[in-house]
């Protein structure tokens, strides 16, 4: 099959600027965390891609262990790139990261300058790409100073294989502190990656804060609570469902604790006229410190229902306050 995308792809979304940057993000982008590994289907994965795409989405989210197996998803995305998308590169937004467990021996993991640069080759090669647009430090490491990290990370974009640096899941003060080492380099901290959901509102206690002291984008990752702020188990767990396998992330003990609050949730969301998913993307998209919240998807359909987030009515103060009381304390 011959891939030709939508001529009309980007009449849908508003593209917001990624902080002081001059970087326009989709306000929905596709991360590749799950549904491409290895053991998953190709031809739906490469389904996955053409819809985003085709709906205006530029901005694809990986990181070196996404898979399962680490690495399959970059190799993936690779395969989907060499034969479909190879001619839009400089359409795209293709961003990768490093910092978690990915081969043996003690250079295989955290924040060295050893793991970051030898990772990002590893991750050019897999994706058959000659650069990446955003290279993240994909999460703070105690034991390597902050120094050496941003190092890596200046190191990467001087040398022409990223684009832009990021950072992902950084506490506040090292967030402040990286930020300032890269601008001092001259290499800007384009965006910081941080779990948010309409349960998870640990970052607004400081993070947030720091990226707009900092001026860097945000990125927002599992919006959908890994599923749980979606319809999917309204009724209970289905068998096919990821909280019913083994996922780590989501067990269905905490997708049980939650059973209450995602029927409330979800009531709210029909009142309002649009599906829980929606809404939980309209409300993380909702503060303009969220430049762009990062789905996941299993079909091309779930990523058309999500985008439909972006014509939601604006949440009055009676909502708001019912959707903070739902909040994990």
């Amino acid at each position: 099959m011959n891939y030709l995308p939508d001529p009309g792809r980007y009449r849908h979304a508003a593209y917001r600027r990624s902080g002081r940057s001059g970087l326009l993000l989709p306000p929905v982008s596709l991360g590749l965390w799950h549904n491409f590994g290895a053991a998953d289907d190709f031809e739906n994965a490469r389904r996955l891609i053409h819809g985003a795409f085709d709906a205006g989405i530029t901005y694809f989210d990986l990181a070196n262990n996404y898979g399962p197996p680490p690495g399959s998803a970059e190799e993936c995305f690779g395969r989907i790139f060499m034969q479909d998308l190879s001619r839009f590169r400089d359409e795209l937004v293709i961003a990768t990261k490093a910092g978690h467990l990915m081969w043996p021996g003690p250079y295989g993991d955290w924040g060295s300058r050893k793991h970051m640069l030898a990772s990002l080759d590893q991750s050019l090669s897999r994706m058959k790409l000659d650069y990446v647009d955003i290279f993240y430090a994909h999460r703070h490491d105690p034991e390597t100073p902050l120094e050496e990290t941003a190092g890596a990370l200046v190191t990467a974009v001087r040398s022409g294989k990223a684009l832009y640096a990021g950072i992902s899941k950084f506490p506040a003060e090292q967030a402040r502190q990286m930020c300032s080492m890269l601008g001092e380099a001259g290499v800007p901290c384009l965006v910081h990656q941080i779990r948010y959901n309409m349960f998870n509102r640990e970052p607004e206690k400081s993070v947030f804060q720091a990226v707009r002291e900092t001026g860097t984008g945000c990125a927002a990752f599992s919006p959908l609570a890994q599923g749980m702020l979606t319809d999917r188990y309204l009724e209970g767990i289905p068998e096919d469902s990821r909280a019913a396998g083994s996922s780590v992330f989501l067990t269905k003990e905490r997708v049980l604790q939650h059973g209450d609050k995602i029927r409330r949730l979800a009531a709210l969301a029909r009142s309002r006229g649009q599906s829980l998913a929606q809404m939980a993307l309209a409300w993380v998209l909702k503060d303009p410190v969220v430049t762009t919240a990062l789905i996941g998807a299993s079909r091309p359909s779930q990523i058309r229902d999500c985008l439909k987030a972006l014509d939601s009515a604006p949440f009055t103060p009676e909502e708001l306050s019912l959707i903070d009381a739902d909040a994990d304390r």
